[in-house]
């Protein structure tokens, strides 16, 4: 079965939310949409032009990998309200249990680090209040014996 115009944009729009911002995959889709059109007025059929450009899950990889090289800021930051279709269940499940990196947004990472530094820092308190009367009486107890032992010469 071959996709048509609108099949090939949402799947290449899909792709590349997961790897570029909003305004990039904006542009991107932006971008094919023309050149898809421009192909077409110069004589080319859209399967054509379609199977010149080849898978789009393809094409937003070599993107988003153009993009990470040339040193461009990148997230997962998907304004989409898109589900994963079975198609790439099936294929995720082919890969034969590969490890996907996954890119947090920086915000959420920083919230990620400060909930991870506050409970840290909860487990020292509560050790520390924890043994605070065990460790004082140990130096008041070593006080007593370095008074009595400066005492006894």
């Amino acid at each position: 079965m071959e996709m048509d115009k609108r099949e090939f944009i949402e799947k290449l729009q899909h792709s590349l939310a997961g790897g570029l911002s909003s305004s990039q995959v904006a542009d991107n889709v932006r971008y094919y949409q023309d050149y898809i059109e421009a192909e077409i007025r110069r004589g080319n059929t859209e399967q054509e032009v379609l199977a010149k450009l080849g898978d789009p899950r393809l094409l937003a990889k070599s993107i988003i990998e153009a993009n990470k090289r040339a040193g461009a800021s990148y997230g997962s930051n998907r304004e989409y309200d898109e589900e994963v279709s079975d198609e790439t269940v099936v294929e995720n499940e082919k890969s034969g249990g590969k490890l996907h990196h996954v890119i947090l947004p920086g915000w959420l990472t920083m919230l990620i680090v400060t909930v991870v530094v506050m409970l840290v820092i909860g487990i020292a308190t509560s050790l520390i209040s924890l043994f605070a009367p065990v460790i004082i009486f140990g130096l008041v107890v070593l006080l007593f014996v370095k008074i009595f032992q400066g005492n006894t010469k």
